[in-house]
């Protein structure tokens, strides 16, 4: 009698600048012969899976891991409707240089996880055009801007499942393996590397064509002094922290992953964007960290 090996999930979770590190676990898990054929994505989750799906990871890897602070806040487009930043500059730069296929039409099996903002329901967008279904993911409140799809608005999926197993369950998979990334982050220190990368930056910069970057820079940036009065990102982020380890602590207890990847960055700032290199190879050595084991449960 035969057995079929295992349908292997990937639950890619949410986590703003520390998502990176899904880039580093995808390539890892691929050198060790472990393809998933399900992906669900929550937030920066969902925009990683999207690119995964459609087979343009490594060059996505390349371009992210050369961005710097500067190039980050270019991408960044402002407004005070519904969010800071709208987010349409950086996903229809996305669009000009990404593949964006129906999901319906990619070989592995594709969830994105969003939130319904009038009903506050969990949505999952599993058709349709891929970028849309990320971006739709990708709207955390005060932050980014709510996006509407098919005549609903969407707020961020981390909302409700900030690391979607469920979502992979739902769509077959017998083996979970789960990134949270929200995990150990209640109660750390301030990050001080994005004010010691913005005083870098601030001090090359010259004329008046480099004003509004710096003000909007400065206004963003933590001063890193724990003492200091908390400026606006730092209570976003230490709010959204909070919220998604409670949650995420709530769901996986009901429905645990077989494997759960937990990256260390917890010095990561939620801008923190052009730290891609690191969070990267968090992710690798997060997988070597734990390959016996991710051996065991998938077969190989």
């Amino acid at each position: 009698m035969s057995t079929r090996p295992p349908v292997i999930g990937l639950a890619l979770g949410s986590g703003s600048a520390r998502g990176w590190a899904h880039v580093g676990v995808i390539q890892e898990l691929e050198k060790l012969g472990i393809q998933p054929q399900v992906v669900a994505g929550t937030s920066i989750g969902a925009l990683v899976g999207a690119v995964y799906v459609t087979n343009q990871l490594d060059s996505f890897a390349d371009w992210v891991q050369s961005l710097t602070m500067r190039d980050v806040f270019g991408l960044l487009d402002i407004s005070f409707s519904g969010g800071v930043m709208k987010g349409e500059k950086l996903f229809n730069f996305f669009r000009e240089q990404h593949h964006n296929p129906d999901i319906e039409s990619l070989e592995k099996k594709f969830v994105s996880v969003a939130t319904e903002m009038k009903s506050g329901r969990e949505i999952w967008i599993s058709k349709g055009p891929i970028l849309a279904a990320a971006r739709a993911s990708c709207a955390l409140p005060g932050l980014f801007s709510p996006v509407q799809l098919d005549d609903r608005w969407m707020l961020d999926g981390g909302l409700v499942n900030p690391v979607p197993v469920s979502a992979c369950r739902a769509l077959g998979a017998d083996v979970v393996i789960a990134v949270n990334l929200n995990a150990q982050l209640v109660g750390t220190h301030m990050p001080r590397h994005s004010r010691a990368e913005f005083e870098k930056e601030a001090s090359s910069s010259n004329g008046d064509a480099d004003s509004l970057w710096n003000k909007f820079a400065n206004y963003f940036v933590s001063d890193g002094d724990d003492n200091a009065e908390p400026g606006m990102l730092d209570v976003m982020s230490a709010s959204i922290n909070i919220m998604q380890d409670r949650i995420t602590r709530s769901r996986m207890a009901g429905d645990p992953a077989e494997i759960s990847l937990l990256p260390q960055l917890e010095d990561f700032a939620l801008m923190d964007f052009h730290r891609a290199k690191e969070a990267i190879e968090e992710g690798r050595n997060l997988v070597r960290r734990h390959k016996s084991e991710l051996l065991a449960w998938t077969g190989l």
